[in-house]
């Protein structure tokens, strides 16, 4: 049997037509999922019911089972799923003004061990295959589009705001900055970017897709500006700290990020984003925002600054507001793109670093 969140409509097409069925079928098969929404066999109308019936057989469509939904006070909902096998992976649903991101996870746990990460801590686990990256997707797709009266789902997830959005293409947005590097799996992640950006499926931008990795510079080189976007967790201005916070600094240290973003092929509108965690008392003082723009002088980037979100296993605290705003405007004053990323979900663990407590929490 065929897991079918692990089929691009190519692979579709050789699976089908090994059984001398007509190629288009594949088409409509892939229309019913992932347009429609439809899981049972028997709703597919215009295919024979014949054919159904062996696509049943053929197919294996199960989601991962949706355990728990927490909500936030700002709107963002995280969502934990089980996965065949019984583990459990999180990704967290994030509502604004103009987009509505899906932030997803592509691996349980995590082997890069940053310091100021809470899936770090819980360890490498395994890789989640295609079918468990597609997965989370579909399965928050379905709940969001799911037969709750509309109105409800609007009111939790638009946190008051009035909207005549439909929830047709609710998620708009797609980060890999759940748990895990999507970079350290980077095969299974390119598959699965092949069937969000499917036109006949879900057919996401590459531009509403960002992929975030510490700095595996191998894997980043594979990835062409227009496959999607980039985010590169920076987080200090030199090798000593960086190596503090982040290990895998020993391996990519901060010049070979640095050449690679350089090198990359992008465009005013396509430019690498630099995330910088702030951590009180480390990485936060105007001497730190000075190094910063001196190391990425001339340099085509956004940087994306995040203060630290705390959370119970990790010792590390978030700068005080004025620290943040000091950081943040010497940055403009240098002339760099520079946003405050407001930190979602805090209130339910679903922030930047705070995915898999329930790990710790168990374990």
């Amino acid at each position: 049997m065929y897991d079918f969140f692990e089929l691009t409509v190519n692979n579709l097409e050789t699976a089908i037509g090994a059984l001398g069925k007509e190629k288009y079928r594949s088409r409509q098969l892939f229309k019913w999922v992932y347009n429609k929404g439809v899981y049972d066999f028997n709703e597919m109308t215009n295919i024979p019911k014949s054919l159904r019936m062996v696509f049943r057989d053929m197919f294996d469509i199960r989601l991962p089972e949706i355990k728990e939904v927490r909500f936030s006070r700002d709107g963002s909902i995280k969502f934990a799923l089980m996965l065949k096998d019984g583990n459990i992976v999180e990704s967290v649903f994030m509502p604004e003004e103009k987009r509505n991101t899906l932030c997803i996870s592509a691996q349980i746990g995590c082997r890069m061990g940053c310091r100021f990460c809470v899936t770090g801590k819980i360890g490498f686990v395994r890789h989640l295959s295609t079918s468990e990256i597609i997965g989370q997707l579909m399965a928050v797709k379905r709940y969001l589009e799911s037969d709750l009266p509309k109105e409800d789902i609007h009111r939790r997830i638009f946190a008051g705001r009035d909207t005549k959005e439909s929830t047709q293409k609710l998620i708009t947005n797609i980060v890999f900055m759940g748990m895990g590097e999507p970079v350290d799996n980077l095969d299974n992640v390119m598959h699965a970017l092949d069937i969000l950006k499917e036109p006949l499926g879900l057919d996401y931008s590459y531009r509403k897709i960002t992929i975030s990795s510490v700095g595996l510079i191998d894997g980043l080189n594979l990835i062409s500006p227009k496959v999607a976007g980039i985010a590169i967790s920076l987080n200090a201005a030199d090798d000593e700290k960086r190596t503090y916070m982040m290990p895998i600094n020993r391996l990519y240290p901060i010049n070979a990020v640095l050449n690679f973003v350089k090198g990359f092929k992008g465009t005013n509108r396509i430019r690498i984003t630099f995330e910088y965690i702030l951590i009180k008392g480390f990485n936060d003082s105007l001497d730190d925002a000075k190094q910063l723009s001196e190391i990425l002088k001339g340099i085509k980037c956004k940087i994306n600054l995040i203060p630290y979100n705390e959370s119970p296993y990790i010792e590390f605290k978030t700068p005080d507001p004025e620290t943040i705003e000091r950081f943040h405007a010497y940055l403009l004053s240098r002339n760099f793109t520079t946003i405050i990323r407001n930190s979602r979900g805090q209130d339910i663990g679903g922030a930047c670093g705070q995915l898999g407590m329930r790990y710790l929490e168990t374990g």
